[in-house]
């Protein structure tokens, strides 16, 4: 499994920083650059949270990727 994202895309979208983003959601600037580069899948609330900002639904940001198992 792996959980990707539009994050930044819509961050820019929105023409917000990574700062202000992070203001917004009170988590660090590096928790966003880390959700950004795939690196940490943000909690229930916090993808909540992110998915109210810009006005849109979880699965429009966050894109779940099942792996082959064959």
């Amino acid at each position: 499994m792996q959980l990707k994202n539009r994050l930044a895309e819509y961050r820019k979208g929105k023409s917000l920083s990574q700062d202000k983003l992070a203001e917004l959601l009170k988590v660090s600037r590096q928790t966003i650059i880390s959700i950004e580069k795939n690196r940490y899948s943000p909690s229930l609330p916090l993808a909540l949270q992110i998915a109210r900002i810009f006005q849109t639904t979880i699965e429009d940001i966050f894109i779940y990727e099942e792996e082959d198992l064959d």
